[in-house]
């Protein structure tokens, strides 16, 4: 049997520009959002098209790569795994974040 891994792979649009952050001990670390799109019909036969956003965080030379060659609407494919966070907001309340931590980017198309 296969080993079971974390593994994510999305190929979408960004939603924005990277945000890019410089950290204390010289890491660099870029946020972005990144839509994919699905097309199903329902049982009338009327297609709708559905858009999910997600939130790539990019770590090092990949987030160098995203602070110079991509900006909003650039088509991509990343590969990565999934992370889970919380926090406690204001009002004293968990909530929860998920995240993918990109290993691999891929800019498709061209400027």
């Amino acid at each position: 049997m296969y080993t079971l891994k974390n593994n994510v792979q999305l190929i979408g649009y960004l939603g924005s520009n990277p945000e890019i952050i410089q950290l204390k001990n010289g890491n660099k670390m870029a946020k972005m959002t990144i839509a994919t799109h699905d097309t199903h019909k329902n049982n009338k036969g009327e297609v709708f098209q559905e858009t999910q956003w997600h939130q790539v965080v990019a770590w090092s030379k990949k987030a160098t790569v995203a602070e110079y060659y991509l900006t909003k609407g650039n088509k991509v494919c990343i590969e990565g795994k999934l992370s889970k966070r919380s926090y406690i907001d204001r009002d004293g309340i968990k909530r929860y974040y998920t995240e993918i931590i990109c290993q691999k980017l891929l800019m498709l198309g061209h400027k």
